[in-house]
This record gives structure tokens, C-alpha cells and sequence, in this order.
């Protein structure tokens, strides 16, 4: 797994804001800075469980998304939210973690 960034719910604004209408969210440009925050508002029809929208979540890359998670808690199966990239949510000792496995 390799780091690639930590997600932090706000309802407030935030600088660079970057609107996702068919993820019904705003978030910030994570890799605008050497930690990969962030910065996560969603929107009021969002369809995420109440722990990814309230809670912030670290993602990791990974390999072989189905293979990481099989005997997992998945919250949001697996998606794809922009070409060449799938991803997934688990719960992991009460903070969502996600997943993610860009296309070779």
C-alpha cells in the first residue's frame, strides 16, 4: 500500500474549493501540499455513510483493490469516480479507510 492523501470532513469553506457534482461533494486539491490533506465538504443529498462524512479517512493506493477487500468491512463497494481509478471504503476499528487502484 502507498500513501495518497487524508480526508477531512468540514461544513464550512475552504480555499480551492473544487465542486464534484456527480459525487455531490467539494473537496480541496490534495496534492497542493506535501501531506496530501484534503479538505472534504459533501453535499446535502450525498449518498455516504454518516462515518465517511463525518469522520476523516486516510486513502492508500493499492494493487489489487479486490484481492484488499476480501474479509473486509466494506462501506462503499467498490466505484469509479473518474477514469482509470476504482475505489472502495472499509471500516477499520471505527474510521473509514479508502481504498484506491488507478489502472496500469
Amino acid at each position: 500500500m502507498k500513501f495518497n492523501h487524508l480526508g477531512i470532513p468540514t461544513t464550512g469553506n475552504f480555499e480551492g474549493e473544487i465542486d464534484l457534482p456527480h459525487l455531490k461533494m467539494t473537496v480541496s486539491d490534495h496534492e497542493n501540499n506535501p501531506y496530501g490533506i484534503q479538505w472534504q465538504r459533501f453535499w446535502a443529498d450525498a449518498p455516504y455513510p454518516e462515518l465517511v462524512k463525518t469522520v476523516p479517512h486516510v486513502a492508500f493506493e493499492v494493487d489489487d483493490l479486490m484481492v484488499e477487500l476480501e474479509g473486509k468491512k466494506v462501506i462503499i463497494e467498490p466505484t469509479s469516480p473518474s477514469e482509470g481509478l476504482m475505489v472502495a471504503f472499509i471500516e477499520v476499528n471505527g474510521a473509514p479507510v479508502e481504498l484506491m487502484q488507478y489502472s496500469k
